[in-house]
């Protein structure tokens, strides 16, 4: 008999005790003409319960939201308590978004790895730089990554029952000892044991490998990439593709912490090693499974591969092929490019450094109209102390730095990657207006290859 999976907190316990609740889900907007907006829900709210039910994060408030019959508990921004019964469509949303995807807290990690980025940072930055997410809800919502060391048995259960499929798992190494050692965590030798209950559940993960030269790369990385493999195969593999992404490293990583940058004479052996096992998995699994990140190709000087090798773009967030995804979303943007532009205008367009050599072909085709300049800077990043870095690192400074004295033109054209997702502030604090006021030309951000070129030869109302 199907046994429906639970969701949230009873708002009290059978024997009466009172719980240790989850905060209450605050309405952050309402969807204009949705149940919400009927049911007069504002900014604010604070949604306490469905049918009797606490929600612990998103997960819970979707799958007790798709009732038919629902019993609501608000609670107004004036602290006025409201009742609220309706009936509606089985699994209809009440187009409400919150302010926060988790209720009851972030999980945060239990590992200390060496090449953690978050320990890479100066301090002194905005607190949330410095939370070391370890969440399987938020991996569930929006695709990070987790290791699986701080999982309670009550967790894999949750797991289970609501069927959150697929998860995202760093992964680094599979052997057990070799694993330990890198997350510096005695439970992250588990790992074999856990993709098995994956597997005998039909679950599924996408995997990802951050490789550090002299400790799991070579043999280690073979090894790796052929056991994940093995959870590869069948009508509903356990494991659905691999990312192999090159460590990074920043000026401010701790002292003697024995990590090597990768160099060009590395990032060869390890296209090589991975192009090869792409063949023999795309022979045994019908695909290439494992996926090398962009930044491999860019550091080794060699040519990224055509997209088609890409299949279906499993690993895009990660790095790989999304240079490729914006090449081919370029062409689509530019089929019916003008001749010419009257009258002429001058953008510059800025990028990390390890990227403007990929991307030079943009800048030569948009530059074929008559008219436009298009002028591409590169820049490094000495905040975090890299010569080479890809575009999502550049940090406001590093911005002014790179910028100081050139000819931007009339407008700057600056990719959105670089800003806090929701926030427009950089890596290092400073917000977009700062930089805005530091800048003699207008900036205008970019999300797509479609934006930049209607930033480039668009109509005149899409001038920034």
């Amino acid at each position: 008999m199907w046994k429906e999976p639970s969701a949230g907190i009873a708002l009290a316990a059978p024997d009466g005790q009172p719980l240790r609740l989850p905060q209450p889900a605050v309405v952050a907007s309402v969807e204009p003409g949705s149940i919400g907006a009927e049911l007069g829900f504002e900014p604010g709210d604070r949604l306490l319960s469905i049918n009797g039910r606490r929600p612990r994060d998103l997960i819970d408030l979707q799958f007790l939201v798709g009732e038919e019959d629902l019993v609501l508990e608000v609670e107004d921004s004036g602290g006025a308590l409201h009742t609220v019964e309706l009936e509606k469509d089985l699994d209809e949303g009440l187009g409400l978004a919150f302010t926060e995807a988790l209720f009851d807290g972030l999980r945060q990690c239990n590992n200390a790895c060496p090449f953690c980025f978050i320990d890479q940072q100066p301090p002194g930055r905005r607190r949330s730089l410095y939370l070391k997410d370890d969440d399987y809800r938020l991996s569930f919502l929006y695709g990070s990554y987790l290791t699986l060391t701080n999982l309670t048995a009550a967790d894999w259960q949750r797991i289970e029952e609501q069927r959150l499929s697929p998860l995202f798992v760093s992964v680094h190494a599979t052997d057990p000892e070799l694993r330990s050692r890198l997350l510096v965590n005695p439970r992250a030798g588990q790992l074999l044991e856990q993709l098995r209950w994956f597997d005998a559940r039909d679950l599924q993960i996408h995997a990802q490998v951050v490789v550090c030269p002299g400790l799991n790369d070579g043999a280690a990385l073979e090894r790796t990439l052929t056991d994940l493999a093995g959870f590869g195969g069948g009508p509903w593999p356990a494991v659905l593709s691999a990312a192999v992404v090159p460590v990074g490293l920043t000026r401010f990583r701790p002292d003697g912490d024995a990590l090597r940058p990768v160099d060009r004479a590395c990032a060869r052996r390890v296209v090589a090693q991975v192009e090869a096992l792409q063949e023999r998995f795309r022979a045994d699994l019908g695909s290439r499974f494992a996926w090398l990140s962009d930044e491999w190709y860019l550091v080794a000087g060699l040519p990224l591969p055509p997209r088609g090798q890409y299949e279906d773009l499993p690993q895009q967030e990660n790095g790989v092929g999304s240079i490729r995804a914006f090449l081919e979303e370029l062409d689509r943007a530019t089929t019916s490019l003008p001749e010419r532009l009257d009258p002429p205008r001058r953008r510059s367009w800025v990028v990390g450094r390890l990227v403007a050599e990929a991307l030079e072909p943009v800048v030569e085709r948009l530059n074929a109209v008559e008219g436009l300049e298009l002028v591409l800077h590169g820049l490094p990043s000495p905040y975090w102390g890299q010569e080479h870095v890809v575009t999502g690192l550049l940090t406001g400074s590093d911005l002014l730095h790179g910028l100081r004295g050139q000819d931007l033109g009339e407008a700057l054209l600056l990719p959105a990657v670089m800003l806090r997702q929701g926030e427009p502030v950089f890596l290092d604090d400073m917000t977009l207006e700062q930089l805005q006021s530091a800048l003699p030309v207008p900036v205008a951000l970019l999300g797509s290859a479609a934006d930049l070129v209607t930033l480039c030869v668009g109509t005149p109302d899409r001038d920034p």
